[in-house]
């Protein structure tokens, strides 16, 4: 078994030197590997006192057996399947589309062990340019998670994107609807999609749990809506949070456009929004693509997401002084403090004079002031 040094330029043009060894295997095929060592004496001497005498034990013994490294799309079957009992179907489903149209065609081709960090660069950068930075970090996970799965089965040593910064994702921003335009777009849409906008401005439900809504969820009688999934690329799925499960109120505001929506779909004991087929819709980016999109041009409202019919919903609330516990329970908030964190600058606050409730509560216990020490007006 020889040692030797291999120089080799990275991406920006450097050329360091790397330790190698050359050596037949236990079937007689010749093997130049690296050692993953830059030439430093320290390293040499590493190499040659412990590396190689280990592989040599290893080739005496009949131990060595050399690791075949597969292509990422080969082995990112495997993970995703190992991932497939924590995942949501409707997650799985969105992570394989995200892997066969944003990864598999810039790194797919590689071997596990030949995605750099300079791969990883140049595909982020990409990326960027087709989709927003809140995605990409999805997708990055979607990578990094298989990647992992392959540091984990020992066929790689490191996880090159921990070399490479994620992208920067701003806060979203919260840009509610105000009661005019609300009523703008209930007046220039109508049937299902005028009955899907008021449900989301009137009772502040995500849009997954709107799209995934089914009529035995809906109590007329009690004005009530129980809300136990939401859907998303075509399946049902658990709602966002364990606290998502909840039983909210029907308006009175909102109860006209329920009635409305189950003249149209009521007799098919199904969903409560269908498409044209009498199928559920399968995502909501259906609706947002096509009469979202369309009602907002035709009232000349710049372009939101249909996200923030919900916010208007938590806004409109707190500005008119609803009691916040209702409206944790509401937005299927974990508790009341994130909704204060959310949408603590739309609180209504009384205009009052500060302390003026302990006026006269205390005596002045002889602190009057002198007749020389009062303020002059």
């Amino acid at each position: 078994m020889k040692i030797y040094v291999k120089k080799v330029k990275n991406s920006e043009g450097i050329v360091k030197e790397w330790l190698w060894i050359d050596f037949n295997d236990n079937d007689g095929i010749r093997q130049r590997k690296t050692l993953k060592l830059e030439n430093t004496p320290a390293n040499m001497k590493l190499a040659k006192k412990k590396i190689i005498p280990e592989l040599l034990y290893k080739l005496e013994n009949n131990k060595f057996i050399e690791k075949k490294i597969p292509k990422l799309d080969d082995y990112q079957k495997k993970s995703f399947e190992m991932n497939e009992g924590s995942r949501s179907l409707s997650t799985q489903n969105d992570y394989k589309i995200a892997y066969n149209k944003h990864i598999s065609p810039h790194l797919g081709h590689l071997k596990l062990d030949e995605i750099k960090a300079s791969h990883i660069k140049l595909w982020q950068s990409k990326l960027l340019k087709a989709v927003s930075p809140r995605r990409v970090r999805t997708i990055r996970a979607i990578l990094s998670t298989i990647i992992k799965d392959a540091i984990a089965d020992e066929l790689i040593d490191k996880n090159p994107l921990t070399l490479v910064k994620t992208a920067k994702v701003s806060k979203t921003e919260i840009t509610p609807f105000s009661l005019n335009e609300i009523s703008l777009i209930l007046e220039k849409s109508d049937g299902q999609d005028r009955n899907f906008f008021a449900l989301g401005f009137m009772s502040g439900m995500r849009s997954g749990e709107m799209v995934g809504l089914k009529w035995c969820d809906v109590n007329f009688f009690k004005s009530e809506i129980k809300i136990t999934r939401t859907r998303k690329m075509g399946f049902d799925g658990k709602t966002k949070t364990e606290s998502s499960n909840r039983t909210i109120d029907i308006l009175d505001s909102l109860m006209p456009y329920l009635k409305s929506q189950y003249k149209l779909t009521g007799d098919k004991d199904s969903y409560v929004f269908l498409n044209k087929f009498d199928e559920p819709i399968y995502d909501i980016k259906r609706i947002r693509e096509t009469s979202w999109k369309k009602t907002l041009k035709v009232c000349g409202i710049d372009y939101r997401t249909i996200y923030q019919t919900r916010h208007s919903f938590a806004t409109m609330m707190l500005e008119n002084g609803e009691d916040i516990l209702w409206l944790s329970n509401m937005l299927g908030h974990t508790d009341s403090s994130m909704t204060l964190s959310k949408y603590t600058h739309y609180i209504k606050r009384k205009e009052k004079k500060r302390e003026e409730f302990l006026n006269g509560t205390f005596s002045s216990f002889g602190t009057e002031l002198a007749p020389s020490e009062k303020l002059v007006a």
